[in-house]
C-alpha cells in the first residue's frame, strides 16, 4: 500500500466534498426538508471524550494545551462536582438516555448475562436525545463512538449478532459516521460505519480523531446548506485518549521532554494550579502516590514512562484542535451564539496496563494497512508508543496524574474513576460566563438538559411502546446563574463497586469491600473514613442504595460473574 502522505486540506476535500453525492441521505436533495422550521431554538453539540481524567485539560489545572476548549470554559460555565458511571458504555448509555446505565440494558460492557440490566445492548423501555428531538423538528447528527450495542457480527463474524436495530440511524440520528464498537486503532479502527454501511479507513493520512471531526463539521455545513430553517442536534464523541497510545509525530513532539520530571512532580504541579484557579478548595487534599506507582526516582526506563505521557498528551492536544474546528465551523456559518455546547469525560483516567495478547474486537487488526505487525502491550519497553504498529497504554502511574487529587480510577467509584470535567458554553443561555459551578450532577442529566433547552418533552410512550422516566434534571437553572433543583440522591454500581451520594455525603464501596463513609463537603479526596462514626447514616444511605439497585435491575457481581462463568462452560460444549 502507498505511503504518500496527503495533506489535510487534500483529505478533506477527497473524503468529504468528491463523496457528497453518495452519502447525504435521500431526504437532504428535497431542498430545506419535510419538517416546519423551528425559528431561535437552540443547536446543540454534546462532546464526550473516552477515558480523560480531571485534571488533564489546561482550563481544570492540566498542563496539555487545550486553548479551545479553554476559550469555552472562560465564556461559559465550568462544573467541578459533575459525575459519570466510571464506564465507556454505561457512561453513554446514561447519557443518550437520562436513564441510570442498568435500566437500559447496558448495566455493565457489552455482554449478555441474560438479566435484564445486562443485556449488552440498548433496550426498547428508553429513548435517545436524538429520537426526543427528531420527533420535536431537530435534524440530528452523530459522529465518532457509539459503543451502546453487541450487535458487531459484521466484524466477528457472529451471524447472530448482525442485526443494526440498535445503530445510531435506527435509534434516531439522521446521519451518522464513526465506529459501533469501542475503542482501537486510530490509523485503522475496527467497527467503522457512515450511515448503516461497514467501511474502511478511506485514506493513508487517516486518524480517527480527525475524520471524527472532519465528519461532524461536513455534517453542520451540509446542514446549513440544505436544512438551515432547522435546529441541530450534533454528538461528537471521541475515542480520544483512550487507549491504544497513538497520535501524529507533530503532536507527540509538542511534548517532548514535558514530562521528563515524572508523575510525581506532575501531580504536585497540577494540584497547586487547581487550587490557585479555584477548581478545587482546601477541601480536596492531594492524595498520596497509589502504592502500585514507584516513586518516580525509583522507575525504570524513564524514557519509555515518559513518552507515555506525552502521546497521551498529543491525543488530548489533538482533539482540543479538532473541537477548534467544529467551533470555528459554528462561528463562521453565526450559529455559534445560539449553540449549546457540551463538553466531558465517559469516566476517570485508566489505570489499565495492556499485556502482548489483550485482546477485544478493538485488537482484532494484527497488522498495520501497510502490513506491518503491530506490537501489543506494555512489557516491552523498547517499542516506543504513538506510531501504527504499536498497541500500549499509558497505565496506572499517570493515570494516578490524570485523576489529581483524586484516588482510584475507571471502573472504580471513588472519585478518580467518576469525576469528570463539564464545560457548558452558550453565549445566549449562559449569565455570568467563566465561573465554576459546585452544584453536584449526574451524566444522566444531560438528556433532562438537552430535552429542555430544546422545548421538547421525554414522552411516556415512544412508536407504541412504554418509555421510562427520565432520571435526570435538567442544568438549565445553573445556565441562569440559578440553584437548580438537586438529586435527592446519585447512585453508582459498576463491577460490584458502589456508591450513593446525598448532599454533602458519599457512601463508596470498592468491590468485594466494606462501605467507607465520606463528607464530600470537608474531605472530596476520600482520605478519612468516618463510617465508624456515623452508623444510623451508613444505614439510611445503604438502605436508600439497596432500594435504587432493586428498582434499576442491579445485580450483585458475585452472582453475574457465575453467570457469565455457566454461559462460558455453555458456550465451550
Amino acid at each position: 500500500m502507498s505511503t504518500t502522505k496527503v495533506s489535510r486540506r487534500d483529505f478533506v476535500k477527497t473524503t468529504c466534498v468528491s463523496t457528497l453525492a453518495l452519502t447525504i441521505p435521500r431526504y437532504l436533495s428535497a431542498g430545506n426538508g419535510t419538517r416546519p422550521g423551528t425559528g431561535s431554538r437552540p443547536n446543540i453539540v454534546l462532546i464526550m471524550a473516552d477515558d480523560m481524567g480531571f485534571s488533564d485539560l489546561g482550563c481544570y489545572g492540566g498542563e496539555i494545551h487545550t486553548p479551545n476548549l479553554d476559550r469555552l470554559a472562560t465564556n461559559g460555565v465550568r462544573f467541578t462536582q459533575f459525575y459519570n458511571t466510571a464506564r465507556c458504555c454505561p457512561s453513554r448509555a446514561s447519557l443518550m438516555t437520562g436513564l441510570y446505565a442498568h435500566q437500559t440494558g447496558v448495566g455493565h460492557m457489552m455482554g449478555d448475562y441474560g438479566v435484564e440490566g445486562y443485556r449488552g445492548d440498548l433496550n426498547d423501555r428508553c429513548v435517545t436525545i436524538a429520537e426526543v428531538l427528531k420527533k420535536t423538528g431537530y435534524a440530528t447528527y452523530m459522529s465518532g463512538k457509539w459503543h451502546v450495542t453487541n450487535t458487531v457480527g459484521h466484524w466477528t463474524g457472529d451471524d447472530k449478532l448482525t442485526s443494526k436495530h440498535n445503530w445510531p440511524r435506527q435509534r434516531g440520528f439522521d446521519r451518522f459516521y464513526g465506529t459501533i464498537a469501542g475503542g482501537g486503532s486510530y490509523f485503522d479502527p475496527v467497527a467503522l460505519v457512515r450511515d448503516n454501511m461497514p467501511i474502511e479507513p478511506e485514506t493513508d493520512a487517516y486518524y480517527y480523531t480527525d475524520a471524527i471531526s472532519d465528519n461532524a463539521v461536513r455534517f453542520i455545513s451540509d446542514h446549513v446548506r440544505y436544512r438551515a430553517k432547522e435546529p441541530f442536534f450534533c454528538y461528537v464523541a471521541y475515542t480520544a485518549p483512550h487507549w491504544p497510545l497513538h497520535a501524529l509525530p507533530e503532536d507527540i513532539a509538542r511534548y517532548k521532554g514535558r514530562y521528563d520530571s515524572g508523575w510525581d512532580a506532575l501531580r504536585a504541579e497540577r494540584y497547586r494550579r487547581m487550587l490557585e484557579m479555584g477548581v478545587i478548595g482546601p477541601e480536596c487534599t492531594l492524595t498520596p502516590r497509589d502504592v502500585k506507582a514507584p516513586p518516580w526516582e525509583a522507575a525504570e526506563d524513564k524514557e519509555w514512562q515518559a513518552r507515555r505521557m506525552e502521546v497521551y498528551a498529543a491525543q488530548v492536544d489533538r482533539m482540543d484542535q479538532d473541537i477548534g474546528r467544529i467551533v470555528k465551523c459554528l462561528t463562521e456559518i453565526g450559529k455559534l451564539d445560539n449553540t449549546l455546547i457540551l463538553f466531558l469525560s465517559d469516566n476517570g483516567g485508566c489505570a489499565e496496563e495492556l499485556g502482548p495478547s489483550s485482546g477485544s474486537l478493538s485488537r482484532s487488526r494484527t497488522t498495520t494497512r501497510d502490513g506491518r505487525p503491530v506490537r501489543g502491550g506494555n512489557n516491552d519497553h523498547s517499542i516506543m508508543p504513538g506510531p501504527a504498529d504499536t498497541y500500549q497504554s499509558y497505565g496506572l502511574p499517570w493515570a494516578n496524574a490524570s485523576n489529581t487529587p483524586f484516588r482510584r480510577y475507571k471502573h472504580w467509584v471513588h472519585e478518580g474513576g467518576i469525576a469528570t470535567p463539564l464545560i457548558v458554553h452558550w453565549p445566549e443561555g449562559i449569565s455570568d460566563r467563566g465561573r465554576f459551578c459546585k452544584q453536584p450532577g449526574h451524566v444522566i442529566d444531560i438528556m433532562a438538559t438537552c430535552v429542555d433547552i430544546a422545548g421538547a418533552h421525554c414522552p411516556a410512550e415512544y412508536d407504541g411502546r412504554s418509555i421510562l422516566s427520565v432520571e435526570g434534571k435538567t442544568l438549565r437553572p445553573v445556565f441562569e446563574g440559578r440553584t437548580r433543583e438537586g438529586h435527592g440522591a446519585i447512585f453508582w454500581e459498576h463491577e460490584g463497586n458502589r456508591a450513593v451520594r446525598k448532599g454533602r455525603w458519599k457512601l463508596v464501596s470498592r468491590y468485594p469491600g466494606e462501605w467507607e463513609l465520606y463528607d464530600i463537603d470537608t474531605d472530596r479526596s476520600e482520605l478519612n473514613d468516618v463510617a465508624a462514626k456515623h452508623p444510623t447514616l451508613v444505614n439510611e444511605l445503604s438502605t436508600a442504595y439497596n432500594r435504587w439497585a432493586d428498582r434499576c435491575h442491579v445485580e450483585p457481581w458475585a452472582q453475574l460473574m457465575e453467570l457469565r462463568r455457566k454461559q462460558r462452560r455453555r458456550n465451550r460444549t
